[in-house]
């Protein structure tokens, strides 16, 4: 399957293009797997390179020197770091669960995510990436109770509906599942379109990833993105999906039944 930003809320790494849900383990495109987005929360700012040489004693905190290491994805050493600053800060419990949820060690990533939630039940990144665990070990239940928690705090956020969307497909809950992807585009029109290094993605199967992608079209036509939508349908339909009927008759899909494109896919479908 697929999988999932912060300072108490969802922020990127600060000055570091690597986080966003939390730093690229899987650089598979988009479309091509259902995917979670991590939260990230609130990372120092890595002081200039200029200054750092200028300024041979220069100290950096625990904090600091982790960040650097996660934006070189170096997750041991930046572990090491984190466990050097305090050990009541929510902030870098969540630091912690990402750098070993990169790791894909996912037990000991929920306990950080949980010690962040001790800390700070009212942490919404925090329980996102909660969230994220539990749909990696495929338990969707709970990681549906765990986003829904997050957006009761942080209603604003489309990556945390993304992710809800996500654990309702697992479900087989496809309305529910589009529901929250509509909700989550018209948060955020970029929300599927982050850079691949900004999130975890877990492989699924191939039937689930073609319905994620026919989903996205859907989401895409209804919203008149026709460039985005057509792209989806192309990898929803190399993926496997083969229901003329529905691109016939899916009432998304109305305002591309003109396009070239979308007959040339109709018309592939009918060989």
């Amino acid at each position: 399957m697929k999988g999932f930003r912060s300072s108490s809320s969802s922020h990127t790494f600060a000055g570091l293009a690597v986080l966003s849900l939390m730093c690229a383990i899987s650089l598979q495109p988009l479309a091509q797997t259902p995917r979670s987005f991590l939260a990230i929360g609130s990372y120092a700012q890595q002081p200039p390179a200029k200054a750092m040489e200028e300024t041979p004693h220069f100290s950096l905190s625990p904090e600091m020197q982790g960040d650097i290491m996660m934006a070189h994805q170096r997750y041991i050493a930046a572990l090491d770091a984190y466990r050097q600053g305090p050990v009541d800060s929510a902030v870098m419990w969540n630091k912690m669960g990402i750098a070993n949820h990169h790791m894909f060690n996912l037990k000991e990533a929920q306990k950080d995510y949980e010690k962040a939630l001790k800390l700070n039940p009212a942490y919404p990144e925090a329980l996102n990436n909660l969230g994220a665990v539990y749909y990696g070990q495929k338990q969707y239940k709970s990681a549906e109770r765990a986003y829904k928690k997050a957006i009761k705090l942080s209603p604003k956020s489309a990556m945390f509906y993304s992710n809800l969307g996500t654990a309702y497909l697992a479900e087989s809950k496809y309305k529910k599942g589009a529901e929250c992807y509509r909700t989550a585009l018209a948060l955020d029109p970029n929300v599927f379109e982050s850079d691949p290094a900004a999130r975890i993605a877990e492989t699924g199967p191939t039937h689930e990833i073609a319905t994620l992608n026919y989903l996205l079209a859907k989401t895409y036509a209804e919203a008149g993105r026709k460039t985005e939508a057509l792209l989806y349908l192309r990898k929803a339909i190399s993926e496997g999906f083969n229901d003329r009927k529905k691109l016939l008759e899916d009432k998304e899909f109305a305002s591309l039944r003109d396009v070239p494109e979308f007959q040339q896919l109709i018309a592939d479908k009918r060989e």
